[in-house]
């Protein structure tokens, strides 16, 4: 494999691997695109091929991207659709997704039977970052493995290794800890100085100021005031994430309380049809538990 000139096969080119997938081309990557609703590749018919199966897409491929909904939709597209298996010898997976972290220690020991290298190396940013190619990912894998594949990972971001296989996966548990709680917090924070008769976009912009001050504060905070809730990271991926963070924590015989209380929280929103709204529509379910809506001024709506 020479450097740039990697044939990648990318597979999942959904809400973030469009993005991802345009930063790749523009950077010189000849590229082989397979998604499950293969309408989603016809915009880059033009740049890339597009194939009809995943064992189609990984043959040829020096490295082979999936950035896929969740753990089973990956199991089910690389092992249970023969994508690791048709890996050729000297490939490197990397799996972009967010999956258990014993899924990507599983992943990997097939990959190495073809003779493969595996690095698990979920993303955090979001849409925007995808876009922008500001994606913080966080890689699984050794150290040969991660280092032949990081001028991939420079045109989409900043890559920080951070052990060995799974454990990129362990770092985006931990993140999405923090995203989901905070969330909560910023929802909590702003209803409350709703509530009694503050701006809630007046005490945002105080705060950004402060010690409370956070990316989640920034961009989400905004969202909620704008009530606006068009999917960036869904929902529904949220709690998909808080799951695995409970499931691994009783894995490890740890006790996570505010985790498993925004899951909760998570879990009444979507059942309250809202799996499809960004996860900053938590303030959804806040609002609906208490029966009251966030305002963009100092009036606090209530619910007749």
């Amino acid at each position: 494999m020479t450097e740039n000139r990697f044939h990648i096969a990318f597979l999942g080119v959904g809400l973030m691997g469009a993005p991802m997938v345009r930063n790749l081309l523009d950077a010189g990557y000849p590229m082989t695109l397979w998604n499950r609703t293969g309408s989603k590749c016809e915009p880059f018919a033009d740049e890339a091929i597009i194939a009809g199966t995943p064992e189609d897409a990984v043959r040829d491929a020096d490295i082979v991207i999936t950035m896929l909904e969740n753990g089973d939709v990956v199991d089910d597209v690389m092992v249970a659709q023969r994508g690791i298996a048709a890996l050729k010898a000297g490939a490197v997976y990397i799996d972009m997704s967010s999956v258990q972290p014993s899924l990507a220690r599983r992943h990997a020991a097939l990959a190495q039977e073809q003779g493969a290298g595996y690095v698990d190396a979920p993303v955090s940013g979001g849409t925007v970052g995808a876009e922008q190619a500001t994606l913080s990912i966080m890689a699984g894998g050794s150290e040969a493995d991660v280092e032949r594949v990081r001028p991939v990972f420079e045109v989409l971001g900043k890559c920080t290794p951070i052990g060995p296989v799974g454990a990129g996966q362990l770092a985006k548990l931990a993140n999405q800890a923090i995203v989901g709680i905070t969330i909560g917090a910023v929802s909590e924070a702003l209803l409350l100085a709703a509530k009694g008769g503050a701006d809630p976009a007046a005490v945002r912009e105080a705060l950004m100021g402060g010690f409370a001050g956070s990316r989640i504060l920034e961009l989400h905070g905004q969202r909620m005031i704008d009530r606006d809730f068009s999917p960036g990271a869904p929902a529904r991926i949220q709690l998909k994430d808080l799951r695995m963070i409970l499931d691994e924590a009783r894995s490890e015989g740890l006790t996570l309380p505010l985790s498993q209380q925004v899951h909760n929280e998570y879990k009444s929103l979507i059942a309250n049809g809202h799996s499809d709204v960004d996860h900053s529509g938590l303030l959804l379910e806040l609002e609906h538990l208490n029966g009251a809506l966030l305002g963009s001024s100092s009036v606090i709506k209530h619910k007749k």
